[in-house]
């Protein structure tokens, strides 16, 4: 998450449009009698740490760091892009060409060729950091449970009514500018077809806190639901507003939500109370520090993060209802 929002200009010309994705697979029969149910799977948060481990292998062989601008972000991308293509996903680098830090890598786009792609639903997270340290928290967390939730839907491959789209961006740090170009870059019609972005930055910190982008909003429903179940009482993410790439969606109205554990603010005592942790102490004491290590994850929190990113592409995506012998034709 960055420090605060910089002055990213939006009114660059468009010079690239929307990432080639591949077609939709033909419609289910109408004699099927059932749908491809399946549950939203319980995300297993050691391979989101497996993950995590390679990142930070990445930073270690590149300087220490995964900055937006060096070859430990490179990297980053071809660790993420391995893995997806490895699972079936047809992935797009996207070069930001205008608006980016000069220098900056590629934003990264997956998108599952299956359900209606009149109505996507768009999961994103940053894979860029700072300078100053390897970025586990900030943002190898929502980099990492991003792809073993994009991992998990191929794996199950159900039955989907709706189109998800995955996003690792860059230069985010630096202000917005990965995610603010791929929105830009989008015709009108195009962005009327994402009916809501999710965006998940800093979903591991030590001291944190349960934090949801737009808590009351029909996009943030699914999200709060699912902590709710957990008995977590989640709160609004102020800390976040304007600070993450879910702003560049919301500024061209597109529904945003997200997850967040909290970055530099302090723990209130009612926080402490309700959560754990100590209060008075900031939500991630290695934000932008060379400490955000391995060492500064919240494992409890990771997990009820990339569970919930999964109950929320299922709620929203996912076909699991019963389809009936005269059931009408659907798109799979």
């Amino acid at each position: 998450m960055i420090r605060r929002l910089a002055g990213a200009s939006l009114s660059l010309a468009v010079v690239l449009g929307a990432a080639a994705l591949p077609a939709a697979a033909g419609p289910a029969t109408a004699s099927t009698t059932t749908a491809n149910v399946s549950a939203a799977p319980d995300v297993d948060v050691a391979k989101v740490r497996a993950h995590l481990s390679e990142l930070s292998a990445i930073a270690g062989r590149n300087g220490g760091n995964r900055r937006s601008t060096t070859q430990g972000y490179r990297d980053s991308v071809a660790y993420v892009k391995g893995k997806l293509q490895a699972a079936g996903y047809t992935v797009t680098e996207q070069p930001c060409t205008s608006g980016c830090t000069s220098g900056a890598g590629p934003n990264l786009i997956a998108e599952w060729p299956r359900g209606d792609a009149n109505n996507v639903y768009m999961f994103g997270a940053h894979l860029d950091g700072v300078a100053a340290g390897p970025g586990m928290n900030d943002n190898g967390s929502g980099s990492a449970a991003l792809l073993e939730n994009a991992l998990a839907l191929a794996q199950q491959n159900p039955t989907m009514r709706n189109r998800v789209r995955f996003a690792w961006w860059t230069d985010e740090e630096q202000g917005l500018n990965g995610s603010a170009f791929y929105v830009r870059s989008l015709s009108s019609a195009e962005r009327a077809r994402i009916r809501a972005y999710y965006n998940f930055d800093m979903v591991a910190s030590t001291n944190g806190g349960y934090f949801i982008n737009h808590i009351t909003s029909s996009a943030a429903a699914p999200m709060k639901a699912y902590w709710d179940s957990l008995g977590l009482r989640p709160e609004e993410n102020t800390e976040g507003a304007g600070r993450s790439d879910d702003y560049s969606f919301q500024r061209y109205g597109i529904p945003t939500s997200g997850y967040a554990m909290g970055a530099g603010a302090r723990k209130t005592s009612a926080q402490a109370a309700k959560w754990g942790g100590t209060a008075g102490a900031s939500y991630d004491p290695c934000y932008h520090r060379a400490c955000d290590t391995l060492s500064n994850i919240n494992t409890t929190g990771l997990d009820r993060a990339a569970d919930g990113i999964a109950h929320t592409l299922w709620q929203q995506a996912v076909q699991t209802g019963l389809l009936a012998d005269d059931a009408s034709p659907r798109g799979t």
